[in-house]
């Protein structure tokens, strides 16, 4: 019984983390299942299939909030679900490690921006008045989806800072990232899936934790000031840009 609670509490932490920051919750499920034994291409398979759960039941909570950006939500998925299969096509022909290091720089660099910048309250800006250039936002998406089928990160380390440069406040644009993740992550669990290497077992022990994680994590983002979840926010993917570097480096980094 210890160990399921166990298990439920996990998920639960993962859930909250992944909602509160749109970043689906898969750089932490997948060092954890393999962290418990659970092989290495079946841990990421049955993180995607985690993931799915994660950003459904965080966009179901950012709904009811009004914070998705439902037209760059959608802008961003159309492109990100044909990127992700590009650049898991292209590990055949690119050395990831280095693109781990080049990539994981950027990112670290990113996250010092986003640690400086000032974001609006959500009370202080209405979604309807905020102008995106909807050009771009495709643009972005394929970016996300390439990062992520190539280097294995997932796409909110790219769509939140992407959407906060374009001008959307961190509330929204976490928000509006979990929206688009639900798609990338419904694609990527199918064609895993379909390969075997979702463990339904460890599926079903860690799917309830997440989903009430995501609905106490998109409660704690809409309580927290904007300049606090956008440094939050900065921590979370510095952390993550490290851990990258470290893993194209060839250190054994989970």
């Amino acid at each position: 019984m210890l160990k399921y609670l166990g298990y439920f509490s996990v998920g639960v932490f993962i859930g909250i983390l992944a909602a509160m920051f749109g970043l689906g919750g898969g750089f932490l499920v997948v060092p954890t299942l393999n962290f418990l034994g659970v092989e290495i291409h079946h841990a990421v398979g049955t993180s995607s299939a985690a993931v799915v759960f994660t950003s459904l039941s965080s966009a179901i909570a950012y709904h009811r909030q009004r914070r998705i950006h439902y037209k760059a939500g959608l802008l961003l998925a159309s492109t990100a679900v044909p990127g992700a299969y590009i650049g898991a096509w292209a590990t055949s022909y690119i050395s990831a490690s280095q693109l781990k290091v080049i990539f994981g720089i950027v990112l670290f660099l990113v996250a010092i921006r986003i640690y400086r910048k000032k974001s609006a309250e959500p009370h202080e800006v209405r979604l309807e008045d905020v102008n995106l250039d909807y050009r771009l936002i495709p643009l972005g998406g394929f970016i996300a989806g390439i990062a992520s089928g190539l280097l294995g990160i997932g796409g909110g380390a790219i769509n939140v800072p992407f959407l906060t440069a374009m001008g959307l406040p961190i509330h929204y644009a976490v928000a509006t990232s979990s929206f688009a993740i639900v798609f990338t992550a419904t694609s990527g669990a199918l064609k895993h899936y379909m390969m075997g290497n979702v463990e339904v077992e460890w599926l079903l022990l860690l799917v309830p934790g997440l989903i009430i994680g995501a609905q106490l994590g998109a409660r704690i983002a809409k309580r927290t000031k904007a300049s606090s979840l956008g440094k939050a926010f900065a921590v979370v993917l510095a952390f993550l840009a490290i851990r990258m570097v470290l893993k194209g480096l060839g250190f054994a980094v989970p």
